[in-house]
């Protein structure tokens, strides 16, 4: 089984970047306490504060999927309705 790496873009809707940041400050320490998360890390643009990243690492895919199905993955989805403007997710292999 091989490590996993999540690269996860937010962009927030310009008037809801307060609202958005608050939420994804809310999923870092109980992802980070979820059995298989090596790191969750959650970064801002210092260029544009709209744009969010989270880097990841998980033991397996496997452990990653039931993160994205846990609770507060759903409110993080229902609190955040409507004010992201864009979200790309990249699951990634390290390779050196």
């Amino acid at each position: 089984m091989s490590k996993l790496t999540i690269v996860a873009n937010i962009k927030a809707n310009p008037d809801k970047i307060d609202l958005v940041k608050a939420e994804l400050l809310k999923l870092i320490d109980v992802t980070r306490a979820e059995k298989g998360c090596i790191n969750y890390d959650l970064h801002q643009d210092n260029e544009n504060p709209a744009h969010f990243l989270f880097y990841e690492n998980w033991e397996s895919r496997e452990l990653w999927q039931v993160h994205m199905n846990n609770q507060h993955l759903a409110d993080y989805m229902a609190a955040t309705d409507g004010a992201v403007d864009e979200f790309t997710l990249n699951e990634m292999t390290i390779i050196g």
